[in-house]
């Protein structure tokens, strides 16, 4: 029997092609809506937390200031200096590497081009400590730290825009008044987290920088790359009482450097982009109510038009629940066939536009198989009223319908 009504219900929306598709269409909206918007708002949430990862999933970032941003007293606080690195280093435990660093804005001069960019002064742990790696060449030596030597290692931004298809190892850049030998390039890690480039700089030991570049012996960050498994926050207690210390401060004061945590930026960040996709696809959800009600309307003129042929089942012995089930399952077959199609509709929605948006496709078979199961229950909850309506006409009276 329910094989006969599965047939029926096709033969139906087969009768009335048109009808069904427009009657699916709010259903195949609002699936595909959903699924697109959880797919590509995971992907967002995977790609901050590769981004900031980029940065060292174990990193602290110390900088002068009570906080972070514009507006965070950095300009009146002391910088940091390179002994603070070193003490750093050998009174705490659980760190892998420290790394004194400074940032200049300059133009770089190559080739007859010239380009604007981020040179970075980086103590003997940089690369180590800000979680870098080299694509080419080899990294500065003790003695190249030490004595503030002309050689230099760039990114894959700077070596493009300056030396096109050259090999960077061996030419010169010209930086400000000194001019340095390229000695390495680093790897590739693409977009930051801000949205900035982070291949577009060019790091010279900081001894180098601090002489030819800045003129001064001042730190702006300190980079602590942790050991796996460390105690994140104790770590962060002892130093804050380290540095307190170093830059003698009283009890009563506060802090005038703040610390960041790399880690606690991902969580934070991605647990603010899986709340807006929860939002969206909320919202999305709407429209699948929306084709419920669709089914709903259509159903009920269905019932209206086929009312004799309803009469005419009933007066030949068709049971009450028969004529239930028969429009119960053609409105649950027209949900499916629309969430059916809005699946495969979003499957290729995402992976275009997550190609288009340069974010991470990552297939998720619970939200697809939701939406599908949603659909069809839409199906079920809208057909309801219509099909009880049809199985409790009077067969008299149905037979007597114009």
């Amino acid at each position: 029997m329910l094989l006969n009504t599965v047939l029926l219900a096709l033969r139906s929306i087969r009768r009335n092609l048109l009808r069904s598709f427009l009657t699916m269409l709010g259903i195949v909206i609002g699936v595909g809506a959903v699924i697109t918007m959880v797919t590509l708002g995971n992907g967002a949430t995977q790609a901050v937390h590769d981004q900031i990862a980029s940065l060292g999933s174990n990193l602290l970032m110390v900088r002068p200031g009570q906080r972070m941003g514009p507006g965070g007293g950095g300009a009146g606080a002391p910088a940091f200096k390179e002994a603070d690195a070193e003490a750093i280093a050998a009174q705490i435990g659980g760190i892998r590497a420290v790394a004194a660093e400074s940032r200049s804005g300059q133009t770089i001069i190559a080739n007859g081009r010239n380009w604007s960019s981020s040179v970075i002064g980086g103590s003997a742990d940089w690369l180590t400590a800000a979680n870098w790696t080299l694509a080419a060449g080899r990294p500065f030596d003790d003695g190249e730290q030490r004595g503030g030597a002309a050689v230099c290692a760039v990114g894959a931004t700077v070596a493009r825009e300056l030396l096109g298809q050259r090999d960077p190892l061996g030419e010169r850049l010209r930086i400000k008044q000194f001019s340095c030998v390229i000695v390495a390039v680093l790897a590739s890690k693409g977009q930051g987290a801000m949205g900035n480039d982070q291949d577009d700089l060019v790091l010279v030991p900081l001894h180098t920088l601090q002489r030819r570049v800045t003129g001064n012996q001042r730190v702006g960050t300190l980079l602590i790359s942790m050991e796996e498994g460390s105690d994140s926050m104790a770590l962060q207690a002892r130093l804050s009482q380290l540095l307190r210390e170093r830059r003698k401060l009283s009890v009563t004061e506060e802090d005038n450097f703040n610390i960041l945590d790399t880690r606690q930026l991902a969580d934070t960040m991605s647990g603010a982009t899986r709340v807006m996709t929860t939002l969206l696809g909320a919202v999305a959800a709407v429209s699948l109510l929306v084709g419920g009600i669709g089914i709903m309307n259509i159903m009920l003129v269905s019932v209206t038009e086929r009312t004799r042929e309803i009469g005419l089942r009933l007066a030949i012995g068709a049971l009450e629940r028969e004529v239930l089930l028969q429009f119960l399952i053609e409105a649950m077959v027209l949900a499916a066939l629309g969430g059916l199609t809005g699946v495969v509709l979003a499957a290729g929605a995402t992976v275009l536009a997550a190609r288009a948006m340069q974010l991470p496709y990552l297939f998720n078979p619970g939200i697809n198989l939701l939406s599908f199961v949603f659909s069809a229950g839409i199906g079920v909850v809208f057909g309801y009223v219509p099909a009880r309506r049809a199985a409790r006409l009077d067969p008299i009276e149905a037979l007597r319908h114009e």
